[in-house]
């Protein structure tokens, strides 16, 4: 049986814990809300641009571009999208259970994988897969020019042809509570249109003339939506890490109160086996 001393540290070790998950919630509750804020400013824009795309490719059958390019595949280029920390339910486990599973499902293609977060990288870099980059602490100060890195990086594997297809394996953020696990294409870019199309079928004139406009808008295209993924997975994260440490917060509060109880039955039975002792050595002393 445990004594006195012990219990009262463990409960002492636990209100300590308590505290440390009471403020990561905190902290990831106000990271959440300014992640939010720039996920839902860039989905407009990232979701426009497909449309545009799709709305330039449809109506001038002549417009093309290297990267809108199918080929045969012999080679695969994995972007997963992960944190650089744990504490965060299975928000890391997920995507990497599934982004294996898609890496492993497919034969006889070389694969190769860019790994977004320290436990992207640390995950396959010990199971022996081929990661030609890794970028690990972008989240920490996240920016554009990060997306347009990565965004430049891909695009030049595509057209040199070290890659004929860029798969990209991430956390959608759906609300604080709800995150989705998405496989999905980059490259070669697919003109659809659009995730929340409006319905509303307007013509453009273009100046000038289509082709270069793809020139322009098709690379700029694959920025954005390289950034709106590395948007969707904070927002996701940080919505993650919230419930995580709001759980770890309640069950530290259950466990301190069954370690109460715990305490004061302890406390109880060696009172009451002190008084016993008293008793009988009372009882003893007057025989």
């Amino acid at each position: 049986m445990a004594t006195l001393r012990d219990i009262r540290r463990r409960i002492s070790s636990v209100k300590s814990t308590q505290q440390i998950t009471k403020a990561m919630k905190m902290v990831a509750a106000a990271k959440l809300r300014k992640a939010q804020g720039r996920l839902l400013s860039a989905r407009p824009f990232a979701i426009r641009s497909n449309e545009l795309i799709h709305h330039i490719v449809t109506k001038e059958e002549k417009a093309t571009h290297p990267l809108f390019e199918n080929r045969d595949v012999s080679s695969v280029t994995f972007l997963v999208i992960t944190g650089d920390r744990g504490l965060c339910g299975a928000f890391n486990s997920n995507v990497l259970k599934r982004a294996k599973a898609e890496i492993d499902g497919l034969a006889d293609v070389q694969k190769t994988l860019v790994a977004i977060g320290r436990k992207s990288f640390e995950f396959f870099r010990k199971r022996q897969y081929n990661v030609t980059e890794s970028y690990a602490g972008i989240f920490d100060t996240l920016d554009f020019e990060n997306a347009r890195e990565i965004s430049t990086l891909l695009q030049r594997k595509f057209l040199n042809s070290e890659t004929d297809r860029v798969v990209a394996v991430y956390n959608s953020f759906k609300s604080a509570g709800s995150q989705e696990v998405m496989v999905e294409q980059l490259l070669p870019v697919v003109a659809d249109s659009g995730e929340m199309s409006t319905g509303i079928r307007a013509d453009y004139i273009y100046e000038p003339d289509a082709e270069t406009l793809l020139n322009q808008i098709v690379p700029r295209n694959v920025d954005t939506q390289v950034w709106r993924l590395l948007l969707e997975s904070s927002a996701a994260e940080q919505g993650a890490r919230m419930i995580a440490m709001d759980s770890a917060t309640d069950n530290a509060q259950e466990m301190i109160y069954n370690l109460t109880l715990y305490y004061n039955k302890v406390r109880q039975a060696a009172i009451t086996k002190e008084i016993s002792e008293i008793v009988g050595g009372a009882e003893a002393l007057r025989g």
